[in-house]
């Protein structure tokens, strides 16, 4: 085994997220690995000589396989933050989608485990594929394996209890494997592509993302719903594709894949040996990071900003389909949101190189609020036929809204460009992301988990016992059904738990939010730098120690 400098691609200003409507964070799609120190201090010697200015044409079969790995990394995450939730609203409560959507974790915390992914590989079998090679493989034998029981768990017309915790564990395991493989391809595309293309990496990055998403939501859902194909395709014998048909094709297409970096792709080898002790040198530039006193700043208000609109972004999508919503319905906002981001995410990052770069972000904070509120609005006013008029104006209610996400992402991912320390941009990149990926996935599981409390819905009469019982979930409900009774709803918990929500963004937005933005528009960029071994004449390091003693 042999070990080499962590490099990791500093996202470009313009780079989106796909979106979600089921209410899940956006994936930060940009940075997800660590930096090391030493290829940073060495320039580009870790990079592909120049392809002799032919363009990306000189190297689209590289080109290509980027794009087709991230793809392969997007089909799960779409299914898991898109599709599954979708699927098994109608079989759970919101408490148990809770318990499901902790399986999001593993890609918001990919930074532990990225220096590891960065500095440990084969030099026989090559600095990436030594990572890429067997995740592929293994995630491609995990799809097919789980293809052939997931119907049973997911399809409406199942009687199985839906072990939930087991679900959690397994998609949660499929998404540590995206997670790692997506540190190992990012650092792959950095020496990939010659130093002249290398800014096609992003592109390739969010095209094959956003398209393995789009399949994985927006198509598969279509596919799946036999309304869908009865209505538009022909199909009058159910569902075209099954979750778990899906599953084993694309556990099939990872092996192929697999099967080709084998035997066919060459990785070329590393130009420069690395210092033996990289790995706890990016450890070590974390901590000192996290220590400074601006970023602990910036870190708590991250983390308590997304509460005000997270049980809009998290459960409105959801009440829609209890309302009558059909699930491809809803997934058309995916189609519509994709050329959306990427227009809006270019003009927000230009918006966001002047003097106030967190300007739009806390504009955009303003109106997340109230469209948080709209959204409440939005899901008590379903009237019981859904009309056209009403069915496009929650298509562009969703639209809009997904609008104004990606102007606080970009917005903030420019901020976090603009101060990161370029010494160890990559490690500083992806501590920024990584928080605020957590800051919208922390109070997602609470916000369900209260829902599900506060909600509540009785269900008698008929054959049903003369105490009763709860009918809070779909199966539930459908039980009362049987029995000839009526689910009767006491009290709907979305609305007193939105309400509090928005109430506490607010508080938020004006006790820490605005304060801490004011203040972080006037710190000079020097004051984010972290000092190193050698650093004692150098301006910035000495400025940062100043505010220290300050």
């Amino acid at each position: 085994m042999g070990k080499a400098t962590p490099r990791r691609r500093t996202p470009t200003n313009g780079s989106s997220a796909p979106s979600n409507v089921s209410g899940q964070p956006q994936m930060n799609t940009v940075s997800s690995g660590a930096a090391a120190t030493g290829s940073e201090k060495r320039g580009h010697a870790l990079t592909k000589p120049a392809a002799g200015g032919k363009g990306i044409q000189s190297e689209l079969p590289d080109f290509i396989l980027l794009i087709i790995l991230y793809l392969l990394q997007g089909v799960p995450l779409g299914l898991i933050m898109g599709s599954v939730p979708f699927l098994l609203k109608s079989k759970l409560s919101f408490g148990d989608i809770a318990l499901f959507s902790l399986s999001s974790y593993p890609y918001s915390l990919k930074l532990l485990w990225s220096p590891i992914v960065d500095s440990i590989y084969n030099k026989s079998i090559g600095r990436r594929k030594s990572w890429i090679v067997p995740i592929q493989a293994v995630t491609g034998v995990f799809l097919i394996f789980l293809s052939r029981s997931i119907d049973i768990y997911v399809s409406p017309e199942s009687s199985e209890p839906v072990p939930v915790t087991f679900l959690a564990l397994t998609f949660a395991s499929l998404v540590f494997l995206c997670a790692t493989q997506d540190i190992a391809v990012d650092g792959w595309a950095l020496t990939l592509l010659s130093e002249e293309n290398k800014a096609y990496a992003s592109t390739a990055q969010t095209i094959g993302l956003n398209s393995g998403y789009f399949l994985s939501f927006t198509v598969f859902l279509a596919l799946n719903s036999r309304e869908f194909c009865e209505k538009y395709l022909g199909v009058q014998e159910g569902p075209l594709v099954l979750l778990g048909q899906y599953l084993a094709f694309w556990g099939v297409m990872f092996l192929v894949c697999d099967l080709w970096l084998i035997f066919v792709k060459k990785e070329d080898p590393e130009l420069e040996e690395p210092a033996e002790n990289e790995m706890q040198i990016v450890y070590k530039h974390i901590f000192q990071v996290i220590n400074l006193p601006n970023m602990r700043q910036l870190i708590f208000m991250t983390m308590v900003s997304k509460i005000g609109f997270m049980a809009h972004d998290s459960v409105s999508a959801l009440k829609l389909l209890e309302k009558g919503f059909s699930k491809e319905d809803l997934a058309l906002t995916v189609l519509i949101d994709f050329p959306i981001q990427i227009f809006v995410g270019y003009y927000v990052a230009k918006w966001s190189t002047g003097p106030r770069p967190l300007r739009p972000w806390l504009n955009a904070y303003y109106v997340r609020l109230g469209f948080s509120i709209l959204g409440m609005l939005i899901v008590s006013s379903v009237p019981k036929t859904i009309g056209t008029s009403y069915f496009l104006f929650v298509i562009l209610f969703s639209v809009l809204n997904s609008m104004v996400s990606t102007v606080m992402f970009v917005g903030v991912g420019s901020y976090y460009t603009k101060i990161s320390d370029p010494r160890i941009g990559g490690t500083y990149m992806t501590l920024l992301n990584t928080i605020n990926n957590l800051a919208g996935t922390w109070p997602k599981y609470f916000v369900l988990k209260f829902v599900d409390y506060f909600t509540d819905a009785h269900c008698s009469g008929g054959r049903v016992a003369e105490r009763g019982f709860s009918c809070t979930s779909e199966v539930s409900k459908k039980e009362c059904s049987k029995l000839g009774g009526v689910c009767a709803l006491g009290q709907d918990g979305y609305y007193p738990v939105s309400l509090v929500c928005v109430v506490v963004g607010v508080v938020v937005l004006f006790t820490v939010v605005r304060p801490t933005v004011l203040a972080l528009e006037k710190v000079p960029d020097a004051a984010w730098r972290v000092a190193r071994d050698g650093d004692e004449g150098d301006e910035s390091a000495q400025l940062m120690a100043g505010n220290k003693r300050d």
